[in-house]
């Protein structure tokens, strides 16, 4: 499915070397002042072409509000959006038009659908996540009226590891790195691993300060297992940590709980969430990305006639897809949470009391 959100729904459409990429967000309350440029400089944190460690493929992701907008603010319908392609090249591709990728989705795509666009992934490409981005800038303005705020960075490259976290850095660094100590080193195997034609993994940080209390809705629809479920639904994306995460594993009760005190918790492991709720902590997760699968080496692979062959594959690829993908996933937790905080205005009938309180 292409539409996600109980709530606050975003519905994405388009794809890799199509005409551009677009978005429907619906459940927007009516009222919200619209920052065209904090969407633009969302987009550009995302944008490849800037330097070396991701993508030359740069497109200028120009946000077209289509609907939904008047005089600068929501009107509580519909925002339409959509931005334009600007800079495919599908000849690179023309070699591969039977060929399945290696550890693309071009063989799943093939078999379910019995057929595929070729040309970058077409749906399944990565630069889908453009409008996950735009939807999110605007989601983040809603949050921002509550005054939460997200972060996010790298936290590791290949099997080098932030030992401090710096989100401050984080927006300094062109990677992203949470930790200017070992910056340098997650720097050179991003190098390392393009200048062998090949690509690397990596683990990015999401954070969330100041999430009010009660946000999560038990038992089918939990904030844990909506970031699980909708973080894995992103390109890329194998595994998902919240708190201490597999540390948890290895750990006793009385390690794991977080004690309770008049000030807060003494500790996260939680990573903000307790059955599935927002406990008013910080929202920590951890997101891990494979390899990016296209690599300039030759590989096994089968084309679409069934035979054995070699892939080679052609074109502008990420080395690292956790880089940009920390940016994709900072947006999609602010959507998770704006979803999160309008389903809870309605969770006591105190609220609603007010709401419709006879003046």
């Amino acid at each position: 499915m292409n539409t996600f959100g109980q709530h606050l729904k975003l519905t994405t459409f388009g794809e890799s070397h199509g005409k551009g990429i677009g978005g429907v967000l619906d459940g927007l309350p009516s009222g919200l002042s619209i920052d065209e440029t904090f969407i633009a400089s969302e987009m550009y944190r995302r944008q490849g072409g800037r330097n070396h460690y991701s993508t030359q493929r740069k497109e200028p992701d120009k946000v077209e509000i289509l609907s939904g907008i008047f005089e600068g603010k929501t009107t509580g319908t519909p925002l339409g959006f959509f931005i334009h392609n600007t800079s495919t090249k599908s000849s690179d591709y023309n070699a591969l038009k039977d060929i399945f990728r290696p550890g693309h989705a071009d063989f799943t795509y093939f078999y379910k659908y019995g057929i595929r666009d070729y040309r970058g992934g077409g749906r399944s490409s990565a630069r889908e996540s453009s409008a996950r981005v735009a939807a999110g800038a605007i989601a983040k303005l809603l949050l921002k009226e509550f005054q939460i705020t997200l972060r996010s960075g790298i936290f590791s490259i290949g099997n080098i590891a932030a030992q401090d976290i710096d989100f401050d850095f984080a927006i300094q660094s062109e990677i992203y790195a949470l930790d200017k100590q070992v910056e340098e080193r997650q720097k050179e195997a991003i190098t390392k691993a393009r200048n062998t034609h090949n690509s690397i993994g990596g683990v990015a940080i999401i954070s969330a300060l100041n999430v009010p209390i009660g946000l999560g809705e038990p038992l089918y629809y939990k904030l844990d297992s909506a970031i699980g479920s909708l973080m894995l639904g992103l390109n890329g994306v194998k595994a998902v940590e919240i708190g201490s995460g597999i540390e948890c594993s290895k750990m006793k009760g009385s390690q794991h709980n977080d004690a309770i005190y008049k000030k807060g918790f003494q500790t996260n492991h939680s990573g903000g969430i307790l059955g599935g709720i927002s406990n008013g902590d910080e929202i920590l997760i951890k997101i891990h990305f494979k390899p990016t699968p296209s690599i300039f080496i030759p590989q096994n692979s089968l084309n679409t006639s069934g035979e054995e062959c070699s892939c080679i594959i052609k074109g502008r690829h990420d080395p690292c897809i956790a880089i940009r993908g920390s940016v994709v996933c900072e947006s999609m937790l602010a959507l998770i949470l704006a979803d999160m905080l309008l389903l809870n205005s309605a969770s006591k009938l105190e609220n609603l009391k007010k709401l419709y309180a006879k003046s």
